[in-house]
C-alpha cells in the first residue's frame, strides 16, 4: 500500500529529540526559541512566536485583535474547518466567499463584494501551497472606499486603521510570490506543523509577525508570550534561573506554547529544507504534471508561474467533466489498487454544522466545482519516482474504468 501523507522521521529527527530529551528540558525553552530566529531568518518577516497549531495561532491573533461578538471575518469557503472554527471561538462571523477556479484560492473580486462596516479581518489560505494574490489584497483593504468603512473597537484596531490580513499559510512555509517567501507578504501569517506538513513537529504552528508601523512587533512577540501561556509574565524557562521564581498573572490567557521535543523536529527540518525537502517536493509535482498532461481529462494544478512558485505540499488533480459522485467512484478504485489519496477540502458551507447555520453550497458555485472533480495525490519525501509511476497508473487506470 502507498500511503497518503506520512510524516519524515529519519536518524537525523530521532537524534535531535533524544538530544532534547537528555537534556531534561522538554517544555517550551532554548530550542523552541532557536526554532523562532531560525522561522524568522528564513522568511524574513519580524519575529516568530512558536505555538501548540496552526489553528492556535489564527486564533490567538483574531483575539489579540479584538475580533468578537458583531464582528465578520471574509475567509475562502474552499478550506480546512479550523480556518473557520477559529472565527466562531471569537464569537464572530465567518464570511465565506468563492474561490478561484484556476488555483483554488480566495477570490480578491469576492473579497471586495463581502466586505462591510463588520468587517474586521481577511483570512486568505495559501491552498495546498500556492499563494494568493497578496499585492491585490494587501491593496484592497487601503483603498479608500474601504478604509472608509473600517469601525475601529480596540487599540490594535485603531493602530492599524483598517481591516488586518491575517493569512492562513499552514500549507505554503517555503512558497514565493514575487520572490518574497510565505509570512512576510501580509501583516500577519500562520504556518502549520502538523504531521503531514511540508515541515512537521508532529503538532505545532508559527505566528509570523510582520505588522507595519506604528506597531513595534517585538514588544507584540512579548505579549504574545503572555497570552499563549495563561497569561504568566514568565515562562518555565525563565523562572528556573536562580532567583527568578516569582510571576504574576495579567489577563485569562490560553494554553498556545509549542514544546522543546517539537521544535527538535523542526530544527532539523528547516535547516534542509530549500535545498532538500522542497526540491524533493518538487520532482513529484513535475513527475505527475509530465505524465499526466498526456491525459484530456486531466487538469494539473497550478503550482508554478513568472510570479508565485508553491511549498508543493498537496498536488490538487482534477478530473474534467465529472460530477462528485464518479469522482467518489474513482477513487475508491484508486484505494482498490492500494494507493492512498483523498480530497482537498470539502468546501465548508457542505458541512453539517456550517449548513445548520444556514450556509449554503450554492452560493459558492466555483468552490464546489473545483471540489467536485477533485483528487489529491501522494506527496512526501519518502516517496520514490517508482511509487508515483505506480501512483499515476493507478489513478489513470481508475479514471478510465469510470468515465
Amino acid at each position: 500500500m502507498i500511503p497518503f501523507s506520512p510524516p519524515r522521521i529519519d536518524q537525523k529527527i530521532i537524534d535531535e529529540v533524544v538530544d532534547t530529551l537528555k537534556s531534561g528540558w522538554i517544555t517550551t525553552g532554548p530550542k523552541t526559541k532557536l526554532f523562532e530566529k531560525k522561522l524568522t531568518a528564513y522568511a524574513g518577516h519580524k519575529t516568530t512566536l512558536c505555538v501548540s497549531s496552526g489553528s492556535a495561532g489564527l486564533e490567538l491573533m483574531l483575539r489579540w485583535f479584538g475580533v468578537g461578538e458583531g464582528d465578520e471575518v471574509i475567509l475562502p469557503a474552499y478550506t480546512y474547518c479550523a480556518t473557520a472554527n477559529v472565527i466562531i471561538h471569537c464569537g464572530a462571523k465567518p464570511v465565506f466567499v468563492d474561490v478561484n477556479e484556476s488555483d483554488f484560492n480566495i477570490s480578491v473580486k469576492e473579497i471586495e463584494k463581502a466586505i462591510t462596516t463588520k468587517t474586521k479581518v481577511i483570512m486568505p489560505v495559501d491552498l495546498a501551497g500556492f499563494p494568493c494574490d497578496y499585492d491585490e489584497i494587501n491593496s484592497l483593504v487601503k483603498k479608500e472606499n474601504i478604509s472608509k468603512l473600517f469601525i475601529a473597537k480596540t487599540k490594535e484596531q485603531k493602530s492599524l486603521g483598517r481591516i488586518l490580513v491575517l493569512s492562513d499559510a499552514a500549507h505554503s512555509i517555503g512558497a514565493k510570490y514575487k520572490g518574497i517567501k510565505t509570512g512576510s507578504l501580509t501583516d500577519i501569517s500562520v504556518y502549520s506543523f502538523h504531521a503531514v506538513k511540508n515541515i512537521t513537529t508532529a503538532e505545532g504552528g508559527a505566528i509570523c509577525l510582520n505588522l507595519p508601523e506604528p506597531f513595534n512587533n517585538a514588544e507584540i512577540y512579548k505579549d504574545l508570550n503572555i497570552k499563549s501561556l495563561h497569561g504568566q509574565t514568565k515562562d518555565a524557562y525563565s523562572k528556573v534561573k536562580i532567583g527568578n521564581w516569582r510571576y504574576d498573572i495579567v489577563e485569562a490567557g490560553y494554553k498556545y506554547n509549542m514544546t522543546d521535543v517539537q521544535a527538535s523536529m523542526g530544527l532539523v527540518e528547516i535547516d534542509r529544507y530549500d535545498n532538500n525537502m522542497i526540491v524533493k517536493r518538487k520532482q513529484i509535482f513535475d513527475q505527475y504534471s509530465k505524465e499526466l498532461l498526456k491525459y484530456e481529462w486531466a487538469k494539473i494544478p497550478v503550482y508554478e508561474t513568472p510570479e508565485k512558485s508553491s511549498s508543493y505540499h498537496a498536488f490538487l488533480l482534477r478530473i474534467n467533466g465529472i460530477d462528485e459522485e464518479k469522482r467518489d467512484k474513482i477513487i475508491q478504485s484508486i484505494f482498490d489498487k492500494e494507493v492512498g489519496v483523498n480530497v482537498h477540502f470539502v468546501p465548508l458551507p457542505m458541512m453539517s454544522f456550517y449548513k445548520n447555520l444556514g450556509y449554503n453550497i450554492k452560493d459558492y458555485p466555483v468552490s464546489y466545482k473545483n471540489y467536485s472533480c477533485e483528487i489529491s495525490l501522494p506527496v512526501y519525501y519518502n516517496l520514490s519516482k517508482e511509487n508515483v509511476q505506480t501512483v499515476i497508473k493507478a489513478v489513470v487506470e481508475s479514471v478510465e474504468e469510470n468515465i
